[in-house]
């Protein structure tokens, strides 16, 4: 039997953009049990993406249920859980969380003109991704839906206040609504949009930091998923911020990526490096005393996903990497522009999307993967070299989550941007880090650095093979040409798309 209180057990839920996973860990950071249950991601039209929150925490319950059962666990074993989500997925409800909208989440980029008009107005860029241009497209679009929400909130918010029957605010999510935990909002944005009334509508009555304890786990709660009542809830946060401590990132002078849908390059500054005058990189957003300085592609996961269900449902993924194993570099002359939401970095344009270049009759569906394995790592150097062109020097990085099971894909990174590339023990980093953030909450580290160093192991490293990173550097430079010679012709097809589906 295990006690309690000298081995603690400490669940993360990580809520991913295609499902719902659990990890239940040890305070050394061993994981014990690992389960996941999916959920559905709606696309009406291009470039919109939707959930129902129902569904995020009908899986919850089922991912809770299968981590428990692998891993021969009792409920009260369970010493204390933190949760992680995507973020700017906004939820539109009443104070009770009943959803009035489906969630419009991260990678919903149908902001875009709100977006250009708060960088006109204010000189600040803000994603479209993000919570104000999206609250000011609801208003505009969607009146009587923004006028009769009580609350509007993230993904985050929303399950923490299922949990425990709370409503909260997390001020590592609320800085890309253009807050900060010293400054407050920004207020000069939402009144450039004309949405200052959403301001009256967020949960900023509590506000809680990484690892401080938001609550317990309610009774309504602890009966639906079968745990202790009073189940002490520490705060999480944005899956790549969590993840960023689940790899291993606990000060300047390490980089970071977390894979999935989307890849997201994250390092700890003492200074902001890549937007100085943004609230949305801190300080104090994740580790007290540093500025969290990130650049992102909006999809990479996502388009290997949408490939393999739409072409290849047969085939697993293992198999697909077996075969583009034996595709030479370069994918038999097949470049992919990495572009199928947008890009979010480092060029802001959610009109452009992605495309094949070089498709022949000649092409099969292995050159077609490792092409989409080739372009994703030719985005990624690309945000890395955003980095560098500030000033950091990129000779490592810590790599997890689901792409980080690919030998392949990890072995391409490397030789594309020439850097090692190091994969921790667990690879599901936002699951470790929120268990980094219950430890951090009993008190079994004094702070969320020292839980980091205690916590985080490595597995595996790759190192770049200089002969493929000279072949892949002539492609890359190509890839890197893409977006500036054919961004007016592609703004010109979106213009015309949209004006021929008004007319329809």
């Amino acid at each position: 039997m295990i006690n309690s209180e000298d081995n603690p057990i400490l669940m993360g839920i990580d809520g991913g953009t295609g499902g719902m996973r659990v990890g239940l860990y040890d305070k050394t950071g061993n994981c014990l049990s690992f389960a996941s249950e999916e959920y559905k991601t709606d696309f009406p039209r291009p470039g919109w993406a939707m959930q129902d929150p129902n569904d995020w925490w009908h899986a919850l319950k089922a991912a809770v249920g299968k981590a428990l059962e692998k891993g021969q666990i009792r409920p009260e074993q369970i010493s204390a859980l933190a949760c992680d989500t995507t973020c700017t997925s906004v939820v539109v409800c009443r104070k009770d969380g009943t959803p009035l909208y489906p969630c419009i989440i991260w990678m919903d980029v149908r902001a875009g003109k709100e977006a250009d008009e708060l960088l006109e107005k204010t000189g600040e860029f803000y994603s479209p991704e993000w919570m104000p241009p999206k609250l000011a497209w609801l208003k505009r679009n969607e009146k009587e839906i923004y006028d009769n929400a009580e609350v509007f909130c993230e993904y985050q918010d929303w399950l923490t206040f299922r949990l425990t029957d709370k409503w909260c605010m997390n001020n590592n999510t609320a800085c890309n609504w253009g807050y900060s935990i010293k400054d407050g909002f920004s207020k000069k944005i939402y009144e450039a949009l004309d949405i200052a009334d959403a301001l009256d509508k967020f949960p900023t009555e509590n506000v809680y930091r990484v690892g401080e304890q938001i609550g317990t786990l309610s009774e309504t709660a602890a009966g639906y998923f079968g745990l202790p009542e009073g189940l002490p809830i520490a705060q999480g946060g944005i899956d790549s911020s969590i993840g960023l401590l689940g790899i291993g990132v606990n000060c300047s002078g390490r980089i970071g990526m977390i894979t999935g849908s989307s890849n997201l390059a994250m390092a700890l500054n003492e200074r902001p490096l890549l937007n100085p005058d943004g609230s949305n990189n801190g300080p104090d957003n994740l580790i007290a005393g540093y500025y969290t300085d990130y650049v992102a592609q909006s999809a990479s996961g996502s388009i290997l996903s949408w490939f393999r269900k739409q072409f290849c449902p047969d085939r697993s993924y293992k198999e697909l990497d077996e075969l583009a194993k034996e595709i030479p570099i370069g994918s038999n002359g097949l470049l992919l522009l990495d572009y199928f939401q947008g890009n979010k970095h480092p060029y802001h344009d959610s009109k452009v999307k992605g495309m094949f270049y070089g498709l022949s009759l000649a092409h099969t569906k292995a050159d077609m993967y490792r092409a989409i394995l080739e372009g994703v790592a030719f985005g990624s150097e690309r945000i890395l070299d955003t980095f560098r062109e500030n000033g950091v020097d990129v000779k490592e990085m810590n790599i997890a989550g689901g792409s980080a099971r690919s030998d392949l894909w990890m072995q391409i990174h490397a030789d594309v941007s020439d850097i090692v590339i190091n994969v921790p023990k667990d690879i599901n980093a936002p699951n470790l880090g929120c268990a980094i953030a219950c430890a951090v909450m009993l008190k079994i580290y004094p702070s969320l650095k020292d839980a980091v160093d205690h916590m985080v192991k490595y597995e595996r490293s790759y190192y770049p093979d200089q002969k493929n990173h000279e072949k892949y550097r002539k492609i890359y430079e190509l890839y890197k040409d893409f977006y500036p010679d054919t961004k007016e012709w592609m703004h010109r097809f979106s213009d015309v798309f949209e004006e021929i589906e008004k007319e329809s």
